[in-house]
């Protein structure tokens, strides 16, 4: 499926913020709706996308495309969705600038204007807690927020938990809804001693001096692979929280750049 800009917005130093139109049959899937993007490389005029859409099936396809006609692609969470438009809004991580070392999504995301096209191909959530649980922990990067933000606003009123959410500047902070119960705590590289740490390593150490609630959890690591990661092993090896109950995704890795 082909999707069209039609606005282009700089959020904050950190983020842009795309809509992409012409996604006619979109379904509203959940509270981190996430998609794969399709993006030309350089010297290429037409997306040459993916028939089929299975997991194992368009990767497949993918693959077995010659790399001179293999498009970039990468996964997003879809900030707002509105099926009957047709409307998806997604919010690009902006590391460095035009003139700096970024990789495809970052630059198609600052030079976009309305008519530039990508490929979109449909995936559904990753926040899944099928068990009985008395709060909810959220933990991640910059690239969490979309997800974590879609997250707290899809809970019960009566929910109660964490969030904690390690952004580059104070000023990419986002104001979304969140149950009262739910405490979201902001952590900006840029007001730390340690602002050239890695993207997620101060949510992880504040998770690990945390004072937590009681009871059992449904807890949802995401972002940076060492953050995602290392949440998890801290939550089940230190504090001993079921595995059952640790839901955690690596969205990408500091310093290796994605290549496919």
């Amino acid at each position: 499926m082909m999707a069209e800009v039609v606005r282009s917005v700089r959020l904050s130093p950190s983020y842009v913020r795309l809509t992409f139109a012409g996604l006619d049959g979109l379904e509203r899937r959940g509270a981190d709706h996430w998609c794969r993007l399709f993006f030309t490389r350089e010297g290429q005029d037409v997306l040459a996308l993916p028939s089929r859409t299975s997991e194992i099936g368009w990767y497949l396809q993918y693959l077995a495309t010659p790399k001179s006609r293999r498009p970039w692609v990468r996964a997003y969470t879809i900030r707002n969705a509105r099926p009957e438009a047709g409307e998806v809004d997604i919010d690009f991580v902006i590391h460095g600038d035009r003139d700096g070392n970024i990789g495809p999504a970052s630059r198609f995301a600052l030079d976009a204007t309305p008519g530039d096209r990508v490929g979109f191909l449909d995936q559904g959530v990753g926040f899944t807690p099928h068990h009985p649980h008395d709060w909810t922990l959220l933990i991640g990067d910059e690239t969490a927020l979309p997800a974590i933000a879609g997250i707290c606003s899809a809970l019960l009123d009566s929910a109660q938990g964490v969030a904690i959410i390690d952004i580059p500047k104070a000023s990419d902070r986002q104001p979304f809804p969140a149950p009262p119960g739910i405490e979201v705590s902001w952590i900006a590289r840029d007001q730390s001693p340690h602002s050239d740490a890695r993207p997620g390593s101060l949510a992880l150490q504040a998770l690990m001096s945390a004072k937590l609630p009681e009871g059992v959890v449904h807890a949802h690591a995401i972002g940076e692979s060492a953050l995602a990661t290392g949440a998890r092993r801290h939550l089940v090896q230190d504090r001993e929280f079921s595995k059952r109950h640790v839901d955690f995704a690596g969205y990408w890795r500091h310093g290796r750049p994605a290549t496919s």
